[in-house]
């Protein structure tokens, strides 16, 4: 006996909807993949559960390309399909459109932080998967490149440093060799003035001047009085013709 034709209206018993849902929506994404690889097709699925969950699929890495995609084709059609619209109805829609871009990226940001990966599908995981490891190795390679440049202008100082370094030391030897050539010619100006004291000649006594007359007469009454000789004492006539 065949199986009959389901009848298309809301379940009541919530387990036997849920169940369905969960089925449906993992056929409807096999369906989806089926067609965007047999077909060469670009094909964006999404779908919110009832209490608000969502599940996508993308045959694009990132399904923000296909929704720009779409956006722009209904941008397009707009004024041939509805001429007559309100603009109010145009702003309602426009809301609505960015309201569900504002979603899916709200959703994106989560799963690149590693959120909310419950819903998932093995394919989309993998697609997040390659997402991240894209976007790792853009981030990589512009540290790489903040390091190499880094690097470059670090070298470039140490570079300059090391020349001024240099100059400085230089300088330095040249002042040193300046006060050592200095503290030589001092020295021997000291040199030369102590050997110019040691040549003079001792200065006269200061009686050089006196007259030589007076001067030998001093020296005869001194002579005289050193060399008479002493008296005795004096005696009685009538002893000395005894």
């Amino acid at each position: 006996m065949g199986r009959g034709r389901v009848q298309l209206k809301r379940i009541e018993n919530k387990i036997n909807r849920q169940v369905t849902f969960s089925k449906r929506r993992s056929g409807l994404q096999k369906k989806a993949h089926e067609i965007s690889v047999l077909c060469d097709a670009e094909v964006a699925l999404i779908v919110f559960s009832t209490k608000g969950k969502l599940s996508h699929y993308s045959s694009d890495p990132c399904m923000e390309k296909i929704i720009e995609r779409y956006e722009r084709y209904s941008y397009a059609e707009r004024p041939q399909a509805a001429p007559d619209r309100s603009p109010t109805e145009n702003w309602t829609l426009e809301h609505a459109k960015l309201k569900a871009r504002m979603e899916v990226l709200q959703r994106n940001q989560k799963h690149y932080r590693g959120e909310d990966l419950e819903g998932l599908s093995l394919k989309e995981l993998q697609n997040l998967e390659h997402q991240l490891d894209s976007a790792l190795k853009h981030v990589r390679s512009r540290k790489n490149q903040l390091m190499y440049e880094s690097i470059s202008e670090y070298q470039k100082k140490d570079k300059k440093l090391q020349e001024q370094n240099n100059l400085l030391a230089k300088e330095i030897k040249e002042k040193e060799k300046a006060l050592a050539q200095k503290a030589r010619e001092e020295k021997h100006n000291d040199e030369v003035n102590d050997d110019d004291a040691h040549v003079q000649p001792h200065l006269p006594p200061s009686n050089i001047g006196e007259p030589v007359e007076a001067r030998g007469g001093a020296e005869d009454d001194e002579a005289t009085t050193t060399h008479q000789p002493r008296s005795g004492p004096l005696l009685p006539s009538w002893m000395l013709h005894q």
